[in-house]
């Protein structure tokens, strides 16, 4: 079997940035190899055309190209018809794509193919509270009507995803997976009272309710010191930087007490997990978020949100604690109760850790993967 994965983004060196839905098929293209199944990567909107085999994986890097006319509809069926002669010259079974934007409306293959609900536009302005483009709508909707199946990393991505698009059918739900051991508990000393966060620097993340949050920890503990570790982003309300806007937010005696690292390597994360007492992970939106289980399969007590997908990945007061980030007093009170009871901190990372093996190791989710893969052709057969 060959599975093919259509995506706007995969962690290499050669192809342009990427983030946690990147992260995910990666993992699950490395877990694939494993267990024998060939692997086949389309990166659409790339800088140049380029195809190679590397790690037993077939990339294909397709370039940006732009028309006069029709660009969203002409891309897509060069896109298409790369894709279709590669599916014949690899001998490629299924196709699967990610659901944002809908980049599959419009395609035709020759082999059935599958979206994977990650988080849609339309599942980001619901969550967001904002006013969605008419044509990603109209593309999203279309995709998810045409392909052979429909799977979600989460159940509360699912739910919603189906009331947003009236879907009638099915969604299975396959969670994202992490390598445990490319992420392990760390032998390095923790920073006393060091606390970290994360990812893209933007409102959705919930950013703007940290520096409130902050705020209160200071108040309580004036010498806890805050990473920031992330990429800045211009704020879709507001119209400006969202780390500005971070920081304005911020009481004087809680800005002296931040560090701010716009982008670091992959590698260089984990030690700035490892070095940290307590992970802050406040976000508004996400499908299953990644940098949560990186976080805790280094046995990381985390304060996250509690928001639909949180469930599914947290356990409130065992594998660390779940609240509102809009209650910043509630939310602090769960920071500082970590940074005071460092035995309590320990074993909710280790029962974090052992959430992640049994639930979301590669091991056990690239089997329920090759499951639904196997189901979908041997219906296409019969």
């Amino acid at each position: 079997m060959r599975i093919g994965f259509l995506t706007s983004e995969y962690p290499h060196k050669l192809t342009s940035s990427s983030a946690g839905l990147g992260t995910s098929i990666k993992n699950l293209a490395v877990s694939l190899i494993r267990e024998g199944i060939k692997v086949s990567i389309f990166i659409y909107g790339q800088g140049e055309d380029k195809q190679f085999t590397e790690n037993g994986i077939s990339f294909h890097l397709i370039k940006q190209k732009k028309y006069k006319v029709l660009g969203w509809y002409l891309y897509r069926k060069q896109l298409q018809n790369y894709i279709n002669r590669q599916i014949k010259k690899e001998k490629i079974d299924l196709i699967e794509a990610h659901d944002w934007t809908g980049i599959t409306a419009f395609m035709k293959f020759s082999c059935p193919s599958v979206i994977r609900v990650n988080g849609s536009d339309a599942y980001f302005c619901h969550l967001d509270g904002r006013r969605q483009k008419p044509k990603n709508r109209f593309f999203e909707k279309k995709a998810l009507k045409s392909v052979s199946a429909i799977v979600s990393v989460s159940a509360y991505a699912a739910k919603i995803t189906k009331e947003i698009f009236g879907l009638k059918v099915s969604i299975p739900v396959i969670p994202n997976s992490l390598d445990v051991e490319l992420f392990l508990p760390s032998a390095k000393p923790v920073v006393k009272d060091q606390l970290l966060y994360f990812g893209t620097l933007i409102r959705k993340k919930g950013v703007l309710e940290l520096a409130h949050i902050f705020n209160e920890i200071i108040k309580k503990k004036p010498e806890a010191m805050l990473l920031l570790i992330g990429k800045d982003v211009v704020d879709i309300f507001e119209k400006k930087s969202t780390l500005k806007l971070f920081f304005q937010r911020l009481t004087p005696e809680a800005k002296k007490q931040i560090t701010h690292f716009p982008e670091v390597g992959y590698e260089e994360i984990q030690q700035y997990i490892a070095t940290s007492k307590v992970v802050l992970l406040p976000s508004f939106a996400e499908a299953l978020p990644m940098a949560w289980l990186e976080a805790m399969a280094m046995e990381k007590a985390l304060v996250t949100s509690n928001i639909g997908w949180a469930k599914e990945v947290m356990t409130n007061g065992e594998t660390g604690f779940t609240e509102d980030p809009k209650d910043h007093f509630a939310y602090a009170g769960k920071v500082l109760q970590l940074l005071d009871n460092p035995d309590l901190a320990e074993r909710m990372g280790k029962a974090a850790r052992q959430q992640v093996i049994e639930k979301f190791s590669t091991e056990v989710v690239v089997k329920q993967n090759i499951s639904f893969f196997e189901n979908i052709l041997k219906n296409k057969n019969g």
